[in-house]
């Protein structure tokens, strides 16, 4: 890392959590937060440190559940499932907060009050959402959430994860694997691509090297593109094969029941012996209730504090969010988390939000022991969030270069799996 990147880390972080000073005469404020992922774990923590006297309440529907990232690894064998799952409730008593595990059927944003599905009505004086998305069904003819589980997107951490690693080892030497790619914006961008890239090794390392790999896409780009396909190229030779929107390459219709998929402007189909279709997403549907979206189906926020737009003292984090140019990631969740509670416990002492200065890097695995990155610092002006810089890695590395990038991949993982959950039970 260099002097000028270290520097920024250091002052984003001061204006985070330097001027935490919680003023004790106050009443005691509630905090509800619903989702536990990197978003809404985070928030949780970083208020908790902030402001120790707030009530803070962590919700989620899903007592335990797989992490978005090294979601790739484990579908391809590199790690177990139960090593990227996490727990709500340890979650919990890592951060000192109170937990409950129901769905969250119903939020005020008006009276700032949430109904969940065990029949309690919760009452806060903020609400902060960190719900993740929603799949866009519907725009692919044939698709639907109960057939999705035949084409598995494996996108949203529950069992088909598990479905899709077991797709993946009943594909036969010779056979044609179907990889979709949805249009922008949707959760981890480069994710389709960094599948690809393990999907065709592991494929290869068990002895089925005649197998072809599509990558349909509703894009005519995509993130690292020029790193990706000198990668597969290099590695993977005519194995791997990416089909443009401008090539036809949007899917359109599936037949889970056959295998067989249509894409846009074809007549005739393709016939897949896996087909991990991942659908066009939006804010999850808790967002939508509660009027926090708009027209685009993604939440509007203020930069500077990730309050909604659209009603007082609501704010909303992570995947949800109208937040480009920041991706849709892990560690944006993460930074907006922290800054969102800095923001939050301001108020609740009456100073001034910190200044808003986030931070991203996106680490895909080309191979076992091979990834590339991109990375990001933001800064919010004029009501949006602006790029400061940022950094890819190079398309002809030095020696060694993809390599030391994989293990610093790992370690990433782990520690921000460790700053948003806490340390694993």
């Amino acid at each position: 890392m260099n002097r000028s990147r270290r520097r920024w880390l250091q002052s984003a972080a001061l204006a985070c959590l330097g001027t935490a000073a919680p003023a004790l005469a106050r009443p005691k404020a509630r905090v509800i937060v619903i989702g536990a992922g990197f978003g809404g774990a985070t928030f949780a923590k970083t208020l908790r440190a902030l402001s120790p006297r707030t009530d803070i309440l962590l919700i989620d529907a899903r007592a335990h559940w797989c992490t978005g990232p090294f979601t790739n690894l484990a579908i391809t064998g590199l790690r177990s499932v139960a090593s990227i799952t996490r727990s709500t409730a340890d979650i919990g008593r890592a951060h000192g907060v109170r937990t409950l595990v129901d769905e969250v059927t119903a939020i005020d944003p008006v009276t700032k009050t949430v109904r969940v599905v065990g029949g309690k009505r919760l009452q806060a004086d903020r609400i902060v959402l960190s719900p993740g998305i929603a799949m866009r069904w519907g725009a692919i003819e044939g698709l639907t959430p109960e057939r999705s589980a035949t084409m598995p997107h494996a996108w949203t951490g529950d069992a088909q994860v598990q479905a899709l690693r077991d797709r993946i080892d009943a594909v036969p030497d010779g056979g044609t694997v179907l990889i979709s790619a949805p249009a922008n914006p949707y959760r981890c961008p480069p994710g389709p691509y960094e599948r690809t890239s393990l999907i065709a090794e592991h494929l290869i390392n068990t002895g089925r090297k005649r197998c072809k790999i599509l990558i349909a896409d509703a894009k005519d780009d995509f993130t690292k593109r020029p790193l990706f396909l000198a990668e597969w190229d290099e590695r993977y030779g005519g194995m791997i094969e990416w089909i443009s929107r401008a090539k036809g390459g949007e899917v359109v219709r599936v037949d889970p029941a056959t295998g067989e998929i249509w894409l846009r402007d074809q007549t005739t189909s393709i016939g897949t012996h896996l087909a991990s279709i991942v659908p066009a997403q939006k804010a999850a549907g808790i967002a939508d209730t509660a009027d926090l979206v708009d027209e685009s189906g993604w939440c509007p926020v203020n930069p500077q504090t990730f309050e909604s737009t659209r009603h007082a003292a609501i704010h909303v984090l992570g995947d949800a969010v109208i937040a480009a140019p920041m991706p849709k990631s892990a560690f944006a969740a993460n930074s907006q988390a922290k800054l969102c509670a800095a923001a939050i416990a301001a108020a609740l002492d009456g100073r001034p939000a910190p200044d808003a200065r986030m931070i991203n890097t996106c680490y895909s695995l080309v191979a076992r022991d091979a990834a590339i990155s991109v990375s990001g610092f933001y800064s919010a002006a004029s009501g949006r969030i602006a790029i400061v810089s940022e950094g890819v890695s190079p398309l002809n590395p030095p020696d060694g270069q993809r390599q030391r990038e994989a293990a610093q991949a790992f370690d990433w993982y782990e520690s921000i799996s460790t700053d948003s959950f806490g340390p694993r039970a």
